[in-house]
């Protein structure tokens, strides 16, 4: 509402954004159309936040905003859609992952290439499990991508600087694109875990590794927002062709552009209160409340889990999830084969109507055979988080039980 603006009881740096990013809308309005890559000042904002984290430049113009980091990462995917004497375009994804990524790969009729994370170490990202996938794969299709999830969902693994630069020149060896899916980059808890994007560690590495094809995704649903239904996100994307630069650009027009909403509640992720302005206290205790408490949860979750007989659950190092490790007795996968079920998704089927629990079972992002997982949230709050994880252990104490 226009009257907003003149109202006396908001803070003047939330009427003084506001006011900005209208005079960078078509009409002054939220209503119009955009450029289909977004709001210039918004995606000026953007770099302006990449290069005030990572102490490089960023271009406003490799920034393209999207209706979540989903339809970024979607979008950009179609570049490698290029089957060349029949033969599929293949794309590297951490197994667990997002399925995001093996849906589209089948969407786009790619070739999905599947490397494990390390579950003893933590889910790290092992170098020489790349390597066995990437030469498995090669003689069914033409890799061209590796994507990397950090922090990692489902996993909640945040990864070091130093398995980044291997990943990094592993992919240069390649000539692989790079896809950095970051959305997570706010929630890391763990001591001695930090997030570094690819972006900064790649520049860092200098010649030739700042010249490579990398492509970062970051979200407003994620983090300490959680503005999921708004569908706001960005891509920052160096180092294209400019030929294929422009078919890009191209190609994400035909959705004419995100919604603006969206676009506008990223403005405030990347351009948030600064030190001085009316709104900066409130944000920062707002913020650090919120992460704080997501770090206390990551920590009950993990610590009930490995509490319990037959589960194993790594530190939830960052993200918003638990990926721990159940064993089932034969019974119970003997009466899950009677369902036609998988083994995890009767156990999570059975949790559900027991307790009102919903889990997903790890069959959904994959994991090594003979092995079942589930994916779970730190997201409820820590009274409900605690009376959920009670419930928990008391129902897989008498799933054991019934099916020993």
């Amino acid at each position: 509402m226009p009257s907003l603006l003149d109202d006396p009881n908001l803070p003047e740096d939330a009427k003084s954004r506001a006011r900005h990013v209208l005079e960078g809308c078509k009409g002054g309005s939220l209503g119009s159309y955009s450029d289909s890559a977004g709001i210039e000042i918004i995606r000026r904002h953007v770099a302006e936040y990449i290069e005030r984290r990572d102490g490089f430049p960023s271009c406003w113009e490799n920034i393209v905003l999207c209706a979540g980091a989903s339809e970024g990462i979607r979008g950009t995917m179609k570049l490698m859609i290029n089957h060349e004497n029949g033969v599929k375009p293949g794309v590297m994804i951490p197994i667990p992952q997002y399925p995001l990524y093996s849906a589209t790969i089948a969407e786009f009729d790619l070739h999905q290439i599947g490397y494990y994370l390390d579950e003893s170490k933590n889910w790290s990202l092992d170098l020489a499990e790349l390597k066995r996938a990437y030469d498995d794969a090669k003689s069914v299709c033409t890799p061209k991508a590796l994507c990397v999830i950090n922090p990692g969902n489902p996993t909640g693994n945040v990864l070091t600087r130093e398995n980044i630069e291997g990943i990094i020149k592993f992919a240069h060896e390649r000539n692989l694109f790079l896809f950095a899916d970051e959305v997570y980059q706010d929630n890391v808890y763990a001591e001695g875990s930090k997030f570094h994007s690819f972006k900064k560690v790649l520049m860092e590495m200098g010649e030739p590794y700042n010249k490579m094809e990398l492509a970062s995704f970051m979200s407003c649903s994620k983090g300490y927002m959680g503005e999921c239904g708004l569908r706001g996100g960005y891509a920052e994307i160096i180092n294209l062709d400019p030929a294929v630069k422009a078919m890009y650009l191209k190609s994400i027009s035909a959705k004419l552009c995100p919604t603006t909403l969206g676009q506008a509640v990223m403005e405030c992720v990347v351009n948030p209160p600064k030190e001085g302005e009316p709104s900066y206290e409130s944000f920062m205790k707002e913020k650090q409340g919120v992460l704080s408490s997501l770090a206390t949860r990551a920590k009950m979750v993990a610590d009930t889990f490995n509490s319990v007989p037959g589960m194993s659950c790594n530190i939830v190092q960052g993200a918003m999830y638990a990926f721990p490790q159940i064993t089932l007795p034969e019974k119970a996968i003997e009466a899950a084969k009677k369902e036609g079920q998988a083994a995890d998704v009767f156990y999570a089927f059975q949790l559900l109507e027991n307790t009102g629990i919903c889990i997903v079972p790890g069959s959904g992002f994959g994991q090594r055979p003979g092995t079942y997982h589930f994916r779970t949230t730190i997201l409820p709050q820590p009274d409900k988080l605690k009376v959920m994880l009670e419930k928990f252990r008391e129902f897989h104490s008498n799933f054991l039980k019934l099916y020993e």
